[in-house]
Order: C-alpha cells, then structure tokens, then sequence
C-alpha cells in the first residue's frame, strides 16, 4: 500500500492516512465490528473523491465513504480504502425556500443544516436521534428514519435527486426520470442502466408484491420496489437511498423540506407493564400524533444514574412504570395540540390508566406543554443509545435484532414471544424507540468477549428473525443491513429477490470496488475475526495513577466503555469535544483518542504504543476540559486517561524544560514574585518573547501572565473558624486583589472566616504537576494541602477557594489519587460562589449589594460546567440589583493551562476561542461585564477581544462597596 499512499499524497488536496493509529481509529464504527483498513482519504473537494476511486481501482483496492461513522451494523467499516467526507464535503450548495428544495453535500451534519434552515422557517424531518452527528450523506446511504416517521417517512420520501460518482468514475445524475423514455432509450451507458433497472422492476413486480413487508419501516436490501412500474415516472435516486455506499458516491444531494413544528405538546403515558404500553400503541395513533416513542424501564433507571439526564427525568416519570409512551402533536394550531392531548387523557382512562382514579390501573399522563422541557425530554430519548450502553460490565445491550418492524397489532404478542427468546437464551433486553411505526429498538445484553455471548448472538438473531417472518415484518427497519443483517435477507424476502439484488450489485459495479459485502455476498454476522473483540482479545495489564476500580477491567474497561455511537462529535451545545470542533480531526475527539487507547491498550498497535509519540500526538489537543465525562452519557474521562499517558511518559522519557517549568510554578512563585521585573521580563525585553518561542516553546504571540508584587498573603486566621479561604497560585501571585475581593465579601456575612494554616511555602492543589504527568509530586501537594484543611471539613466546615480548576481537582482527582481524601469531603472544597449560593439558601446573611450595572455576560470554565457548578454563579450574581445575567452558549476558551501558551498548539487555542465565546464577547455592549472565574479563560477573553474581564469575586466586590457594606475582621 506504499506506492499508492504515496501517489494519493501526490494527486489529491485532502489528507492520506495510512499510519497504523489513523487505520485503527477508522476500523470502527459503532457497530460491534472491527475491520482494519488499508488507509483513509479525507478528501478537501470531490476531485479527490474521483481522483481517489480512479487510484483505488488501479492498484484493486476497494473504497468505502463514511459520514459521521455512527452505523450500527458495520457499514462503513472494510477492508480498502476510507474516505470520510465529513470534514470538508459538508456545506448547502443550493437553498430554494420557496419550493423548499436544498442540495446539499453528503458530509454536512443534520443538525448543522437545520440551523441553517431554521431563520427560513424550515427544517428537515427525517429527525434521527445522532443528529448531532449524522451526516445527510449517511442518511441517505442508510435510508434512515426518525422519531416523527409516522407522519414524515423515511430518507427516500425526502431525496429527489443525487449527483453521485460510478464504480467505473462516470458522473451521474440520478432522479426522476419517464419511464417510457428511458426503456426506449439506450444511447449512453447511464441510459442503459437506468433501463435495466426499470426492466429489473418490472420483471420481478410479482415478487415484490407477494415478498416485500408492508410495514411503517422497511429499509433491507435495494429498493428495487421503486423500479416497478407505478405511473409515467420513477425516480432513480432512490435506488442509491439505503445502498449503503455499495452502488454509488455521492457528491451532492437534492432534498426535500418541510416547515418547522413550531407548535407542539407533549405527553408522557404511563404504564404499570410493557404489555400494556404495547397493546395501548394501536389506539394512541389514532389520534394522529407526529411521534409515539417508547422508553422501557431500564433506560429510566439507567438514565437516572446519570448526571445529565437525572433531573430531567425524575421531573417527568412519576412513581415506577415499566414502560413510557412518549407522545408528540404538533399541529399549527397550539389549541388543536391541546385538544389532542386532553384526548389522549381520555384515551388512557378508556384503556384503564387513571391516577386518580382507585377503579384504574396504576398509570396516567404526565402533560409537557413547555417547549424547553418537551427539548429536556427529548434529549433523554435521543440519547437512548447511549444510556443503554452505560453498563459497565462487560456485557452490553448489542444492536443485531434492534430493527425488527412488525404490523401495530401484532406488536404486543411480538414482543412478549422475544422476551420469551431471551429468556431461553440467559438474558433480557433493553427496548425503546419508535412505537408509532411498530420498531422497537431491542437489545439483548450479551458479553463477546465471551464464546457463549456469540454463540447467543447467533441463536437469538435466527429466533427472532424466524418471528419477524410469520408476522410478514421486517427484520432491517431502520438502521439498515451492513455486517450483521445482509445474511438473513433470503429468510425474509426469499431467493428471486436476493438474487435480483445481487444482479443490481453487478450491474453497478461488476469489480467490487465500492463498500464489497453489504447487502449482497455478506460475511457471517458470528464471524468473530470481524469482531471488536476477536478470539485473542486481552488488555495489557499496567499499573496507572488514578483508581479506576469502578470499571471491573479498570482503566481498560473505563476505555472501552465508548460505544463509538459518536455524541462527541455535536458541533453546537455544550462544551464536548473543542478540540474537534476546531480540526473536524477524528483523531482529536473523544472517541478517536479512546479508540486509540483500546488499541494500544490491546497491544494492536505494538509494544509501546501508549507511550508512543503517537499517543502523544493524538493526546495533544485535548485540553483537558472535562466536558466528555459529563457529557459524554459513557463518562468516557478523557481528561484523567491523558494524564496516565503524560505519567507513563514521563516515567519512561522523563518532563522536559518547558513542562517542568509550568509543574513547578507552585514551587518558585514565591521566589520569584519578589523579583516581578525580572519574572515579566520575558514580555518586556525586545525579542525575548522570540527567543522563548525558540527555547521554550513559549509562543511570542501570547503574552504570558504578568507577575505582581503585592501577592496575597493570609493573615494569622483561627483555625476554629466555619470556613477556610484557599487561595490558588494563580490569583496569590498574578491576580490578588480576586482573593482579596473575595474575603472582603465572605467577610460581610455571618460566617467566621480562617486560612489555611501551613509552615512553609503557600498549600497547593497539585494540579500543574498534573499537567506535566508528575503525578508523585501531585499527590504529595494534594496529601499536604488535605492534612491542613481536613479539621475543618471533619467539624462540619468549608473551604472556599476561586480558581475552578484548583477547587474542583480536590472533588475530581484527589478521590482517587490519595487514600486518606473521599468525595464527601471534596464536596466541601467549594467555589466561592458555590459556598455563597448554599449559605444564602441556607438562611445566612446577603450582604448589601448596591446596583453597579445591567448587564453581565457570563463564561464558565470547562470544570464548572463539567462539575454542573455553573447554576451557583447565576444565583449569587441574581443578588445584585438589577443585573442581568447572560450566560455565554461556548465550549473551551482554548486557554486552558498552559495549551494557549504553548507555540504547536496557539493557532487552535485561538480557533476554539473563535467558535463562540471571543465573538459573543466583542458583540456585547461597551458597558457590559464580562465575567468568567477561570485565570485562563480571562486572559484567553483579554488577548483575543481587548476586553477585560473579571472573576465573579470582583462583580460581588463592587456591588458590595456600592451596598455601602464594611469589612468587618471576624478571622
């Protein structure tokens, strides 16, 4: 693969990755496969596309395109070459809304495009719970559906046309064409080929009418049924719809559109059993809702486990239900929504479910009205994928018979006979999605790493698709067919038909060479060298820093915990992941690096693969913002697994100057805060800033922190006293009058106030030491800093410090680092604001904080989000008249630490600050305040848009002195 790595390198504009780690990263999707392939293309215009095939089919090599890689049935994974179009092939080539028409190019991501559409008052509707990361062409290869199928349907309803590249590289438009016409006419080789498909259709009519499942969901093989003749016209392209990439690639996509539900009201039915939720299905569709979702009571439980989604939940399930039916009107008329939802009442107390009624069963409607909450709700049923996978054994509900689609009135018995498979077969399931249309997402949970698991996926699979058959359902609904269901399709549809799809194949592309074995000559779905977890499967046992005793595998099972189902791949809400959302690398995103981690943590990508400048290549650009493991509904923890890599390097290679430099600043502060001329120096000389670029590393773009003389020193404080004031390295030496500001405040309530007594050097959390991998030396100053404030915590007290990343390490890290420091006790290590919220709240004295402003905009640092700690700055800042406060929608500032500073990683630090928050903060008026309790956050704010801001300290400062309050000295 050499000579044709290196020609591609040479022919095409995008990226070629042949390395082993880039291969690796592209073996999965978020299926249970792995297929290792021969390279990746990330192509920057579609002439690297063509350019690409033209190569590939030179040197016999087969091709494969990928979206956003969230395919649950190993589709766009296989042997050959790669290409992802989702980094650069993903933008709105045309946008026509008056006939609500769009073409659009197959990388661009669902969520991004109804963005686009939503000032036109259009959406698309084909709403698939990845829509934060699945991509149109994807959709489109997939013929995806969605949650509001019932009254939308599926990806082929919605494609009228597609530009698309031939196996042989011919161009082709592929669209509605006259049937007459195109039999007739066979000029050009296209021509021809639409003929023999609409002749293909014609021939095996009968077939289809007697084979082909009527059901809401339907998506196996080619849809040759559209080739059968049914009026003057057939539209080509949706032959290309559900091919999985085997027939053709896309360029562009015509798609239709629809206008926005603008109005809608929800409902939350409740059921004492499954059954039940199942047979009451028929009845609630009459009432002609746009969605009936299903929520089983494992996703309840799990969902409630995570932080995320806890709230949400316990706001809209009451009491234990086994089962929920979540249902959607969305009618122009809010009053018809309403009408409707009040009927569903009705119906529910028809059908025997009345709360308040003791002759009824025990379930009810639970009523959302409000369109924020409805989006809350939402998002746990979106997210039901990934709540279902967040069992931390090593037995996992698995997507192999999650498609299955059956007739309303059969659903209940359907149901109740897998239950019945499963139960045979030593396990259970998790079950939810799409009620309304008679597909229910099932997923039974099974270990593969084990001969048993598979032997059981086998089993299950025949049985269930066995069931499917007699009810003349079908057993590819949705997600398509890929590795794990284009076996089956003969048990389905029958001989004739498999037949017909495989002379489709040929037709197509006699070679073989786009996306080989899907749909047609398929391998085993049991085949277990095909498998994430193939017979040899083991992880290389090696010591680590944290405890990661939660995981029965430890840090491995903690890696493996991602799904690959790609959450970290949304590009708007939230903070996860910044890094990709700078580069739209797969490399720099959450899932890519935990790929990466199994990898080498399996030994696939050599003996020293974790430790490899490879690893640390693909760590680099994670900040460390935390953001995935709140996010993330896996809890995959980035941030603490790139610090067993910074340590294990560091053990192995030793730190070099420039991170040793940051490490030990806790160390020489106070050394060189007396000489601060000579410390700012480096910013002051001419050409020093050069020079530490060269030396250092240091980027002379970036001014560093500007030392002071007159840091914070702690008075002599009782150590008696309800609270202890922490104060940080940063806001001791560089930013003091934040610390002194903040026990001015906590002074002016009622509260006795100490410090931290220590002999020595100022206390410290350990968390630059951490930066650098010296975990040792973290420990060391986490244990000395605990032993002090300890005392206080075990009599019931506080300590409050300011710098997120400081405070929250004692919460987040120590836990785990030292052996004598709990969670309990972390809890007690507070933000100023978080103490303040929770003294006020508490019946503790507000002090007199006078007007100084309107408005305040509002950034929290990636660990006060990741900690769900932002709620306590909004509280507290409400305590100040008539100041408004707007949070900023931003992910990482792209400071973070040291990152900003560093000259290989400056130009992305400046990227993630122009995602979001550096525009936000320069279109705020000249007299708004910009807050953010971060040191790196601030100076990110200052260089990038020339505003100052200031931590949340300093805001309550102000109004304090404006209140007219005085200090009083109660240390």
């Amino acid at each position: 693969m050499k000579e044709l790595a290196e020609r591609l390198s040479h022919e095409i504009e995008g990226e070629v990755l042949f390395d082993a780690f880039s291969r690796g990263r592209y073996s999965t999707d978020a299926s249970i496969y792995q297929i290792r392939p021969a390279g990746v293309v990330v192509p920057r215009r579609f002439s690297d596309v063509e350019a690409t095939l033209a190569l590939a089919r030179e040197h016999d090599v087969p091709i494969t395109g990928r979206g956003g890689g969230t395919g649950q049935c190993g589709q766009t994974i296989n042997r050959g070459i790669v290409i992802d179009f989702s980094k650069h092939l993903n933008g709105i080539r045309e946008m026509d809304v008056e006939n609500r028409r769009a073409v659009v190019e197959p990388g661009l991501v669902l969520d991004d495009l109804n963005r686009q559409l939503k000032p036109h008052g259009l959406w698309f509707p084909v709403d698939v719970s990845t829509a934060s990361r699945a991509t149109i062409g994807g959709m489109t290869a997939n013929n995806s559906c969605g949650s509001r199928s019932i009254r939308y349907g599926m990806m082929r309803e919605h494609v009228h046309s597609v530009e698309a590249l031939l196996a042989d590289g011919t161009r082709a438009t592929f669209g509605p064409v006259d049937r007459a016409d195109t039999l007739r006419n066979e000029q050009t080789a296209l021509q021809r080929l639409f003929r023999d498909m609409l002749a293909l259709g014609a021939r095996e009519a009968d077939e289809i009418a007697a084979r082909w499942p009527q059901t809401y969901r339907h998506v196996a093989g080619y849809n040759i049924d559209a080739m059968v003749p049914n009026g003057p016209t057939n539209n080509m392209a949706t032959l290309l719809v559900g091919s999985e990439g085997t027939l053709a690639l896309s360029e562009s996509i015509e798609i239709k559109l629809s206008p926005t539900l603008d109005t809608k009201a929800l409902g939350i039915c409740h059921f004492p059993s499954f059954r039940e939720a199942m047979e009451a299905v028929q009845h609630i569709v009459t009432l002609d809702p746009v969605a009936v979702e299903l929520v089983d009571e494992n996703m309840i439980r799990l969902a409630r486990d995570i932080a995320i989604f806890r709230d949400t939940v316990n706001q809209f399930v009451k009491g234990e239900p086994e089962a929920l039916l979540l249902v959607e009107f969305a009618e122009p008329d809010q009053e018809e929504n309403l009408r409707r939802l009040a009927a569903l009442h009705d119906l529910m107390a028809d059908l025997g479910f009345r709360w308040d009624d003791p002759g009824k069963k025990d379930g009810g409607v639970i009523d959302a009205p409000d369109p924020a909450f409805q989006a809350r709700i939402w998002n746990v049923r979106t997210q039901g994928l990934n709540i279902m996978m967040s069992m931390k054994d090593d037995a996992k509900p698995l997507a192999f018979i999650e498609d299955c689609a059956v007739h309303l009135p059969d659903l209940p018995d359907f149901t109740a006979r897998l239950n019945d498979v499963f139960a045979r077969n030593g396990t259970s399931a998790t079950w939810y999605a799409h009620a309304s249309v008679g597909l229910l997402h099932v997923r039974p949970v099974l270990n593969l790493k084990q001969e048993a698991g598979v032997k059981a996926l086998r089993g299950i699979a025949e049985e269930a698709f066995d069931i499917v058959a007699e009810y003349k359902g079908s057993h590819s609904g949705e997600h398509g067919d890929g590795i794990i269901r284009s076996e089956f399709h003969e048990k389905m549809l029958g001989s004739r038909l498999v037949r017909a799809f495989e002379e489709v194949k040929q037709r197509f592309d006699p070679d073989g060479v786009l996306n080989p074995n899907r749909i047609v000559h398929p391998p085993k779905m049991d085949d277990r060298t095909l498998m994430r977890y193939p017979p040899d499967y083991a992880h290389v046992p090696r010591e680590t820093v944290f405890d990661w005793g939660a995981w029965p595998a430890g840090l491995h099972g903690a890696v493996e915990m991602c799904n690959n189902n790609g959450a970290c791949r949304k590009l708007a809400g939230g903070a996860m992941c910044p890094s990709y959302r700078a580069t739209r690398n797969e490399r720099d995103l959450t899932r890519g690096r935990a790929n990466t981690l199994r990898l080498a943590l399996t030994g696939q990508l050599g003996p020293d693969a974790f430790t490899s400048d490879e690893m640390m290549e693909t760590m680099k650009l994670c900040v460390s913002c935390k953001a995935c493991k709140r996010e993330c509904p896996m809890s995959v923890d980035m941030a603490k697994m790139k610090i067993e890599v910074l340590a294990a390097r560091a053990e192995k290679y030793g730190v070099g100057l420039r991170d040793r430099l940051v490490a030990e600043l806790p160390r020489y502060a106070p050394w060189l805060s007396k000489a601060p001329f000579l410390a700012n120096a480096r910013d002051t000389l001419p050409g020093a800033a050069w020079l530490s670029e060269k030396l250092l590393g240091l980027s002379a773009n970036r001014r560093l922190p500007r030392w002071r003389s007159d840091v914070f020193r702690e008075p002599n404080g009782a150590m008696d006293a309800d609270v202890l004031f922490f104060a940080d390295t940063f806001n001791r030496y560089f930013e003091p009058d934040n610390a002194r500001a903040a026990v001015e405040v906590l002074r002016a309530t009622d509260i006795r106030l100490g410090f931290p007594q220590t002999a020595g050097r100022p206390l410290c959390c350990g968390r630059t030491y951490l930066s650098a991998g010296m975990t040792d030396r973290a420990k060391a100053e986490m244990q000395r800093t605990a032993e002090a404030i300890r005392p206080t915590i075990e009599a019931g007290g506080a300590v409050v410090g300011l710098e997120p990343s400081c405070v929250l390490t004692f919460r987040d890290e120590a836990p785990r680092l030292i052996s004598n420091w709990n969670a309990e006790m972390g809890a007690r290590v507070m933000l100023l604001e978080e103490f303040l919220a929770e003294h006020f709240a508490n019946g503790g004295t507000v002090p007199a904080f006078g007007p100084i402003g309107e408005t305040a905009l509002l950034h929290g640092h990636c660990h006060q989000k990741a900690a769900d700690v932002m709620g306590p700055v909004q509280r507290v800042l409400a305590q100040v008249p008539g100041l408004e406060v707007k949070p900023i929608e931003s992910s990482c500032c792209g400071m973070a630490g040291a990152f900003g500073y560093q000259a290989e990683t400056y130009d992305v630090s400046q990227q993630m600050g122009e995602l979001s928050l550096l525009p936000a903060v320069r279109a705020a008026s000249d007299d708004a305040f910009i807050v953010a309790d971060g040191t790196s956050c601030r100076h990110q704010i200052g260089d990038g848009s020339h505003r100052e801001a200031v931590h949340v300290a300093q805001i309550l400062h102000r109004a304090l002195k404006a209140g007219g309050t005085a200090s009083h000295g109660n240390a």
